[in-house]
């Protein structure tokens, strides 16, 4: 009896890391529309948004400590919720991050006097896809899905230090424009950390099967004292 709730919460967890992602892609890509149209009005609803993504974080966190305090969890199960845990950190801050991009078209007007520069909208384009398989990934624990995600991260990478050169750039050529190409290079930044996001989140589903971690593997490594 005591598995079968535990095996009905797990699926709960499961739709409800599932519905947030949706939400959160769903935001991703509204942000991308009003970056393209330099719709502010959609800009202040996507800002607004905010609080409910911070609750939704809340029930999954409250979710998964209720589950590690009442079940007791067997090693494979713990691995899931205690990447859980971690995930839906990402998952929210790439919302936060919509939301700062918002805030700087619904704040700063002067942005919208030149069009987003295309670089940043493909940018976002790759980092919203690589949320949403990092997520789907993480859902279904396919490995090699994570593994391609994580190898898309270069692309942003290299589209976010091209965008950093085209702003300096502007800048050089018409101080006038101080504004708009600083705008725009924060922007990059959040897309970039957005990317960053997703390809922890692939690691987490990496994780869930394996039980490896790059990043802690390499954190325990360099805590290694050499052979005397």
């Amino acid at each position: 009896m005591a598995r079968k709730v535990f095996d009905q919460e797990l699926e709960q967890l499961h739709a409800d890391i599932g519905a947030l992602g949706a939400r959160v892609e769903g935001i991703m890509g509204d942000t991308i529309k009003a970056l393209e149209t330099h719709d502010i009005e959609m800009a202040r609803i996507i800002f607004e948004q905010d609080p409910e993504i911070n609750m939704a974080q809340n029930k999954i966190e409250q979710l998964c400590i209720n589950l590690i305090a009442l079940q007791q969890p067997i090693a494979s199960d713990l691995r899931l919720i205690a990447a859980t845990l971690k995930m839906v950190t990402d998952v929210e801050r790439i919302a936060d991050q919509c939301a700062d991009i918002c805030e700087i078209m619904a704040t700063y007007p002067e942005f919208t006097k030149l069009p987003t520069p295309p670089r940043i909208l493909t940018m976002f384009k790759v980092a919203r896809e690589m949320f949403a398989g990092a997520i789907d990934a993480f859902l279904r624990r396919d490995i090699e899905q994570a593994r391609a995600i994580q190898a898309r991260d270069d692309e942003v990478d290299s589209m976010f230090s091209q965008t950093i050169l085209e702003m300096s750039n502007l800048l050089r050529d018409d101080p006038n424009l101080i504004s708009q190409a600083t705008d725009s290079m924060f922007i990059a930044k959040y897309i970039e950390r957005m990317a960053d996001h997703a390809t922890n989140i692939s690691e987490w589903a990496i994780y869930t099967v394996t039980g490896e971690h790059k990043s802690m593997t390499n954190k325990l490594l360099g805590r290694r004292r050499p052979l005397m």
